[in-house]
């Protein structure tokens, strides 16, 4: 019997893991497909007229095999992948695909769906229920539902081809990410670099017995190392090696597979009645529109612009002054501006990190959220990890009740995807009286312990963790009756809002104070640190916003208009980048054929939300710093709109009935110094 189809016989129904070989996965994912169709079949066939239970509903709760099965292979697929697995994904990603169709084209199923909906005012349903009918409607008829049956089969070819590129994309991405080291032997090249980052290049010299060290493309080895070394030779190598992933014209490509996406995407939205594929995006969007994206981003930029130039010139005259450079380069970034940050707050990373040793600063965010929320977090080691390195815990409420279970995974591995992310494992919802509680994951790529440090964090770190634990609390605090509607199951520009608004608490030394303790000394971090952090918060806060306003540019020029006349990736994106440009281009490097958040990630058409979540967060933290930072009234509110309602009300309604007003962007203008 395949253990993924039987009722998981473990502590709090936690997935187990130890107990599934990847021989499981497609046999389970076949079966599932099948049960969920047969549960599909019930519902078409029954007899009775369509309602709300025996329709909207049924189809709600339908197919949780399937979504359970799901949830644990695609994210191991990110965390802890194999090319077996790859292997497998490209297996089952199709035949979700097709699964996904059968249901959205399926006539029978739409027209008692529809039923329900054109019935909807005289139902009496309450705000959830209302949502989840217009949500099921909308999947219909968003995905081709009133389509004649030629342009229906267009649209699943169209999905199913989309599927497989995406999948593509990202496996070449990582291909490029891992085929690329820089082997150093000249203990010289290593001038400016932290010990911390020396010591981690020796050890994954060591374990492919080399001699010297080797620097990759992964963040915690990447960025240091652009950041921080002195030789400029070899920062221009790696900067380049990085901006050239899926644009060397190798087997790895990305160009071909950009273009295809982009063109059936809007094809696909053409099909469907929409202008582009921005329409079609942000039709289900706090935005709304294109228009409104542009008008938001262009507002922005017109009031981070002239910041970005005079920092950029600052930047630039600083590095001639101190290095005779003529001209700042893109590798030249990052490293002129730790050393200018350097001399103004006289604060850089290495002397941070020792107050923000990993286990300390994850502690620091479970406190946090027990001074607002209630919340107490116990370690656990009975439940099954998929890694050795992940670690297990228990969430509970005030009253001793489990919220969730909680699986944190923090250290770069060859099977893991760079980045950061939080996901979930099983998802809250309440059937049968029952209010089952979510599996919720966060996944990091920070540095390891050595053999004479333990892992210590960047503050751009601490921040990545609080951010991810802010998704974290919106998945464990999620309370809604509908799995589809739970945790983040929201508009994806609001989605930001819980894991930027959790950013902010790093800069308050009333929250420091509760983590960030030398890791050998236990002394508290001093107060000018703290009052640096704050100050060096919007330090060149004008050139990053352009950079954030840049790639959601790229995003909407790629979506928001016809691109059936783009041959070129290159000569597309230097138009794009025209608004936004400070550095000289780099002929090697292409944005687009490694931007997987669009082409890879959920973030097409949707770039623009970090911005938007920001101007929301902003405006949220500061309600809460007019009534104190753990203001537990205030807290409540958070939580009650926004954190425990997930996708159940239009955000705008949650949002104004937590803080009494739309958001305006002047606290996000204050806090990146742009006023």
């Amino acid at each position: 019997m395949n253990i993924l189809l039987q009722k998981f016989d473990t502590k709090l129904d936690t997935a187990p893991f130890s107990k599934i070989k990847n021989d499981d996965y497609l046999p389970a994912f076949q079966e599932a497909i099948l049960l969920a169709k047969a549960e599909i079949d019930v519902i078409v066939k029954n007899t009775e007229n369509p309602t709300f239970k025996n329709t909207i509903e049924a189809l709600s709760f339908s197919g949780d095999t399937l979504d359970r099965i799901s949830n644990i292979f695609f994210n191991l697929n990110s965390a802890e992948t194999s090319d077996e697995m790859q292997k497998i994904a490209q297996d089952v990603s199709p035949l979700l695909s097709e699964f996904g169709n059968d249901i959205r084209l399926n006539a029978d199923l739409f027209a008692r769906v529809k039923s329900v909906y054109d019935q909807r005012e005289s139902l009496n349903l309450n705000p959830e229920q209302e949502t989840l009918l217009d949500k099921q409607y909308k999947s219909f008829s968003r995905n081709g539902a009133n389509l004649p049956e030629d342009k229906k089969n267009k649209l699943r070819e169209i999905d199913k081809e989309l599927s497989s590129l995406s999948l593509k994309f990202g496996e070449n991405v990582l291909a490029e990410t891992n085929a690329f080291e820089m082997h150093l032997t000249d203990y010289n090249h290593l001038a400016g670099l932290p010990e911390g980052t020396i010591e981690a290049a020796r050890s994954l010299a060591k374990a492919q017995e080399k001699e010297g060290w080797i620097f990759t493309l992964d963040h915690p080895s990447y960025l240091p190392f652009v950041t921080y070394a002195d030789n400029r030779e070899l920062r221009k190598k790696i900067t380049i090696a990085f901006g050239a992933k899926g644009f060397q014209n190798n087997e790895f490509d990305n160009q071909e597979i950009v273009l295809k996406i982009a063109k059936l995407r809007f094809e696909r939205a053409n099909l469907l009645g929409y202008k582009t594929h921005a329409h079609f995006v942000l039709e289900e969007r706090m935005a709304e529109s294109p228009e409104k994206v542009l008008s938001f981003s262009n507002d922005l930029l017109a009031k981070a612009k002239p910041a970005a130039q005079k920092e950029f010139a600052e930047l630039s005259a600083f590095a001639k002054k101190l290095d005779g450079i003529e001209q700042l380069e893109k590798w030249d970034g990052a490293y002129y501006s730790e050393k200018l940050k350097q001399q103004l707050f006289n604060l850089d990373d290495e002397k941070l990190k020792p107050y923000f040793q990993l286990e300390k600063v994850l502690n620091g965010a479970f406190t946090i959220a027990g001074k607002l929320y209630g919340l107490t977090f116990t370690e656990v080691f009975d439940i099954d990890k998929y890694h050795e390195e992940v670690s297990t815990y228990e969430v509970k409420d005030k009253n001793n009740e489990l919220v969730a279970v909680f699986y944190a995974d923090f250290f770069p591995r060859k099977g893991k995807r760079n980045g950061a992310w939080m996901t979930s494992f099983k998802s809250q919802y309440v059937k049968d009286g029952v209010n089952e509680r979510p599996h919720i994951s966060n996944v990091c790529n920070f540095t390891r312990p050595t053999e004479t440090k333990p892992s210590l964090l960047t503050f751009n770190e601490v921040t990545t963790l609080f951010h991810e634990f802010g998704h974290g609390l919106h998945g464990m605090l999620a309370n809604t009756v509908y799995p589809n509607l739970s945790g983040t199951s929201v508009y994806w520009d609001f989605v930001e809002l819980p894991s930027q608004i959790m950013e902010n608490w790093c800069y308050e030394p009333e929250a420091l104070a509760l983590f960030a303790h030398h890791y050998e000394t236990g002394e508290v971090i001093p107060q000018e640190y703290v009052q640096k952090i704050k100050e060096s918060a919007s330090f060149l806060e004008g050139m990053a916003t352009m950079r954030q306003l840049s790639f959601g540019l790229l995003d909407m020029g790629w979506h928001g208009q016809d691109p059936t006349n783009i041959t070129d990736i290159k000569t597309f994106e230097t138009e794009h980048f025209a608004s936004t440009k400070l550095y000289p281009d780099v002929a090697e490097n292409a944005m687009s054929t490694a931007f997987s958040h669009i082409f890879q990630g959920g973030y097409s058409s949707g770039y623009y939300s970090y911005k938007w979540a920001e101007v929301l967060d902003a405006d949220a933290f500061e309600y809460f710093k007019e009534n104190g930072i753990f203001n537990e009234e205030i807290a409540e509110k958070f939580k009650e709109n926004i954190l425990s309602k997930g996708g159940t009300e239009h955000p705008m309604l949650l949002y104004k009935r937590f803080r009494g007003q739309e958001p305006k962007p002047d606290a996000l203008l204050k806090r990146a110094g742009l006023l």
